[in-house]
């Protein structure tokens, strides 16, 4: 059991050192992302390339191995604790890659992946709080935020308290963490809006 689980674990986060930004750029020869625009490997600056297809395969890219290192969690193992490190480190992959000299991404659409992993609702839940904020006002990073208050909140709530409600809570910290400087910008009004591509 102690090998599976071990396995789940380094096999996510594996995973998630995948950045589909990149390869999704690579493939359509499109600039890094690192490259311009906030320099984030994620689908967010990958629209700011102009190229909207490039955007929604990262976004989907990203989410996907989320998902899919949950589930493998439960594959291999079979247990919530399983699902829940196993999730855990797919987002740590995503934002510390190993592939990438650990320069990752922020972790929105990963984190997004692997709360539809642990509970359909919660997933469903938390990229509604996303969609409303960010068509209402314009920040990808304002509505990542409150979607990860959200998923937190809402986490303890329909998984209980156990082992994939704290993955949850601590995947919302590393975000916060993560997008650090976009709340200095956002307290400034610097912050860019969402498809803007400066």
């Amino acid at each position: 059991m102690e090998v599976l689980l071990a396995a789940a674990v380094i096999g996510a986060y594996c995973i998630g050192s995948v950045s589909f930004a990149i390869v999704v750029s690579r493939a359509l020869r499109l600039p890094d992302p690192r490259s311009y625009g906030s320099g984030n490997p994620g689908a967010t600056n990958v629209l700011r390339s102009g190229k909207k297809l490039a955007a929604v395969l990262t976004l989907a890219g990203d989410g996907g191995k989320g998902w899919f290192a949950v589930w493998l969690g439960w594959a291999l193992v079979g247990t919530s604790a399983a699902m829940a490190a196993a999730g855990l480190a797919v987002f740590v992959g995503h934002l510390y890659p190993v592939f990438h000299r650990f320069r990752g991404g922020k972790g929105v659409a990963t984190a997004a992946g692997v709360l539809l992993g642990f509970q359909w609702w919660l997933g469903l839940g938390t990229l509604a709080t996303w969609l409303i904020i960010a068509f209402f006002l314009r920040y990808s990073s304002l509505a990542a935020l409150v979607a990860a208050l959200f998923a937190t909140v809402f986490g303890f709530v329909l998984l209980g308290v156990g082992e994939q409600a704290f993955a949850v809570s601590a995947m919302a910290l590393l975000l916060v963490w993560r997008h650090r400087t976009n709340i200095a910008r956002l307290l400034d009004r610097t912050e860019p809006r969402l498809g803007a591509k400066t």
